[in-house]
């Protein structure tokens, strides 16, 4: 059950759904003993201060907290894309 913040630096606790984001991940997980491996949804919750900035992703080690990709702005360009021609 997900009762705090998922940002180890916030730990807000989890009273309404009203504000921040629920991220749910299918995660495969070892069974006791015997090696084989079963799979489970796990459910995270960032406030709604944390999921302005943040976001929850999945990778091979786990799943993590990282920062939210910055919105582009009208006319920035990104280094590598070529400018275009009006």
């Amino acid at each position: 059950m997900v009762s705090n913040c998922a940002n180890p630096k916030c730990a807000k606790p989890l009273h309404y759904l009203r504000e921040g984001r629920i991220f749910v991940f299918d995660v495969a997980i070892n069974g006791p003993g015997n090696g084989k491996r079963s799979r489970r949804m796990e459910h995270y919750w960032l406030c709604g201060v944390c999921s302005q900035t943040m976001m929850m992703e999945q990778t091979a080690d786990g799943v993590r907290v990282v920062a939210r990709p910055r919105p582009r702005l009208l006319g920035e360009l990104n280094v590598n894309e070529p400018a275009i021609a009006s």
